[in-house]
């Protein structure tokens, strides 16, 4: 029993990944699921669709792996954070479904509390930009659109949960009812001080006590599971980029990691620290364990994955995502052209719910090429945005940036972004560190590891990445991106 269970649950898919104790992959499963847009700027996903696809993912990673349920030490989960959903407590079924973190139904609500300055409380009480991001205000939205939601909510008929509850709900077959501190720290109902549900922003949402979850660590045993892997003990769980950090070894303050998936999330260590963003960036609980809290500094970018995924789902420039690297190195620059991905806004620093994807510099000389490079330019251009952003707030200059996720592995896309950071951006030799994450916290739990410490020195680098764009032509990408971020910007309210 030295093996672990990671499941990591994200925006467009669910996998399951079995790790050996030292932490290296032994064998995973993936699996895509349906992505709604039942109208613009909306984001739904099936909460069934992605139970089931979950389940079959952990089915299918043990076959591959050739073990049992009872050959697993623990099982940790790993998760999209904010999507929100509320299921019938008795029957287990969703009463509608889940909003997901990109949605931006209730960026109009979140306005209306800003207008009644509600604002500086929400960032005192839970470090988050009031914004549709989170999950209070789609919890709200549910309640009061979901014919009858409210007055079940009220009579402790309904529960609400992130994914992590949902997962940990299915697999005990309804018997806990939990989160962990990170994904709670998500809701914006959660005072990051006390890691508590918070009075004050229940009432201020209209949010009846009665549906949330027990909060409890990031590693502890929560429970044993009754389905797909009965018998098997959960043991860990964090919302996707505080497993990522975890994971990366990045338990001192001033460490930090970014995470190329769906969207991109830059996260720093703080500690036991409360820092405060100047930025617009977001406080937020990295994990608890023992009892203690330790914080991160997290800016959060919409799309990145997304965009290459709109290139071979929206533009049909490519077949599969792997092919943007070569179509974006087929000519030797971006043309002039660059690309804003906020499909659904933009995100950290900026937190534009109004703004809208463009291409711009277009000619006809434009080719397909020419707007690969231009999106694989754009993630590294947001998450510059974020470390300027994050450097201004912490004084700390980056010794190096660890990087992780799925768009990780385009060479093209690590040397630009460290050449953009002017700093080393470091890939280590697991890649899936937000899976690895989950599997570490729950071996923790469970006694597999003294302690995070040791966790840590487990982190070997794969490869790293040095700046070696002269700082004019840096200079001259980033102006081109200020640029055409400026003509996306507040499209909706133009």
């Amino acid at each position: 029993m030295r093996q672990l269970l990671a499941i990591d649950q994200g925006t467009t898919s669910s996998r399951a990944i079995v790790f050996d104790e030292a932490g290296t992959p032994v064998a995973s499963a993936q699996r895509e699921f349906k992505q709604h847009f039942p109208q613009p700027g909306w984001v739904e996903h099936d909460p069934e669709e992605i139970w089931e696809s979950q389940a079959a993912t952990i089915t299918e990673a043990l076959a591959r792996a050739n073990l049992r349920p009872a050959d697993l030490a623990a099982v940790g989960i790993t998760n999209q954070r904010e999507t929100t959903l509320v299921w019938d407590r008795r029957t287990g079924r969703p009463i509608a479904p889940a909003i997901v973190w990109q949605d931006r139904r209730t960026a109009g609500f979140c306005e209306e509390l800003r207008a009644q300055g509600h604002e500086a409380l929400i960032a005192e009480k839970t470090g988050l930009v009031l914004d549709a991001y989170f999950s209070a205000s789609k919890l709200r939205w549910l309640l009061d659109h979901v014919p009858g939601a409210r007055e079940s909510a009220e009579r402790g008929e309904l529960a609400f949960g992130t994914i992590d509850t949902w997962l940990v709900w299915k697999l005990t077959g309804g018997k806990h009812h939990l989160t962990d501190a990170s994904n709670a720290s998500r809701t914006m109902l959660v005072n990051i001080a006390t890691g508590d549900w918070d009075d004050e922003l229940l009432a201020l949402f209209d949010v009846p006590r009665a549906l949330l979850p027990e909060i409890r660590d990031s590693s502890e045993i929560y429970g044993v599971a009754s389905e797909v892997v009965p018998g098997v003990r959960i043991a860990g769980i964090a919302g996707d980029q505080q497993a990522a950090l975890f994971g990366q070894g990045c338990l001192q303050p001033g460490m930090a990691k970014n995470t190329y998936g769906t969207g991109c999330f830059m996260l720093m260590a703080t500690g036991a620290e409360r820092v405060r963003s100047r930025q617009r960036l977001l406080t937020t609980i990295a994990w608890r364990i023992g009892g203690r809290i330790e914080y991160a500094l997290e800016g959060s970018v919409f799309a990145a994955g997304a965009a290459v995924q709109y290139l071979r789902d929206g533009l049909g420039l490519i077949r599969h995502a792997s092919e943007i690297q070569a179509l974006a190195l087929s000519v030797p620059d971006n043309g002039g052209v660059y690309f804003v991905p906020a499909f659904t806004g933009l995100g950290a620093p900026f937190w534009d719910p109004h703004a809208r994807g463009a291409i711009l510099g277009l000619t006809r000389g434009t080719g397909a090429a020419h707007i690969a490079r231009a999106a694989v330019e754009a993630i590294a251009h947001q998450v510059t945005d974020v470390l300027h952003a994050m450097q201004a707030d912490t004084g700390l200059r980056l010794k190096e940036l660890r990087v992780d996720g799925g768009a990780s592995v385009n060479d093209l896309l690590m040397q630009f972004q460290a050449d953009l950071l002017d700093c080393p951006v470091v890939r280590p030799r697991t890649v899936e560190t937000t899976a690895l994450g989950a599997a570490y916290l729950a071996g923790l739990a469970v006694g597999l590891y003294r302690s995070p410490a040791e966790i840590a020195a487990r982190w070997t680098e794969e490869r790293r990445f040095l700046p070696a764009m002269d700082a004019g032509v840096r200079a001259s990408h980033r102006r081109g991106w200020s640029r055409a971020v400026g003509r996306a910007s507040s499209w909706t309210n133009s």
